[in-house]
């Protein structure tokens, strides 16, 4: 079901020590100056695969004038990270195998690497590949309780910061129950981080798509109001990124693969929109909406903001 937002330690050191040099330093892939390059998702009826959109097909406004849209290409190569938060259930096993089907069931165009948040980092078990039954070997039990005290925020900020020069269209599917245990209980109705997260994630172009998982604590002390709010970061963090959240209330499911279904029919079918704007010296956030008069089809999930590059040399 779908939820749109409403009003061992040897093993820890070996992913640190890839994380450092799989993803180094690098610094965010940026659009030519002066332009903005964001994804667009096209859904059909029903979660069916919608039909083929053309350039043509597509009107952009920026409040109420219409943008010129200057490239308009189905998205084809994709980079994802297979992120998971250390901190869930070990239950996590009885779905484990859908997970490894969902890696090995994508595109050869998409490189997969796969994470573990603990600590308040992202400690990477497989760097980006295409060889994708080896991204699948890397998925592992979390440590469960032994990875409480970490906070899903700042370790999906971490994996930002540190993502290489890879191409435009990206994405990260996360699995966690959102409850920041670093932070504590007033996070997760206000929580300091996570507008950084879905900046950092709008200016790199990284569609974020949440899975809930409950964690080993999941009980939080009993209160289900505290869950909702962890939830509902989640869902914000999703949608806010151009991606989408799912969860069943605070019930651990007994199955993910309906999630996984969906996720990839989204990804198959992601365009890349680029248009020229005005970021003036520094670079802004603008915020965009899409129009299509193709029958059946949905513009769904762009992010809540894009980011529009300098206009001049940083």
């Amino acid at each position: 079901m779908q939820y749109r937002r409403p009003l061992a330690r040897s093993g820890l050191l070996l992913g640190t020590f890839l994380l450092i040099i799989g993803f180094g330093r690098a610094r965010p892939n940026s659009p030519a100056p002066g332009n903005a390059t964001f994804t667009v998702t096209a859904s059909g009826k029903k979660n069916t695969a919608p039909a083929p959109i053309s350039k043509d097909d597509v009107q952009l406004y920026q409040g109420k004038e219409r943008k010129q849209i200057g490239d308009w290409e189905k998205g084809d190569e994709l980079f994802l990270v297979f992120l998971i938060d250390d901190a869930i259930s070990t239950d996590f096993g009885t779905v484990m195998g859908e997970v490894k089907n969902f890696i090995v069931s994508q595109p050869p165009a998409t490189h997969i690497a796969v994470g573990y948040i603990r600590d308040n980092v992202t400690a990477l078990a497989q760097d980006f590949t295409d060889n994708h039954e080896l991204a699948a070997k890397a998925i592992r039990l979390p440590v469960g309780v032994g990875g409480i005290g970490s906070s899903p925020y700042l370790g999906t900020m971490d994996l930002l910061k540190r993502w290489p020069q890879t191409g435009p269209r990206r994405s990260i599917v996360l699995i966690s129950s959102g409850i920041d245990f670093f932070r504590g209980r007033e996070a997760q109705i206000f929580n300091p981080d996570l507008d950084g997260v879905i900046e950092r994630g709008q200016r790199q172009n990284t569609n974020i798509w949440s899975v809930y998982y409950p964690s080993s604590g999941h009980r939080f002390g009993g209160s289900h109001l505290l869950l909702n709010y962890a939830q509902n970061n989640m869902g914000k963090l999703a949608e806010d990124t151009g991606g989408e959240s799912y969860y069943l209330f605070y019930e651990e499911p007994v199955t993910l693969k309906p999630y996984f279904d969906e996720i990839s029919l989204h990804l198959n079918n992601q365009y890349l929109l680029t248009f020229a704007g005005t970021g003036g010296s520094k670079g802004k956030f603008v915020s965009v909406k899409l129009k299509t008069e193709v029958a059946d089809v949905d513009l769904m999930t762009h992010a809540s903001a894009v980011w529009v590059a300098p206009s001049r040399g940083e």
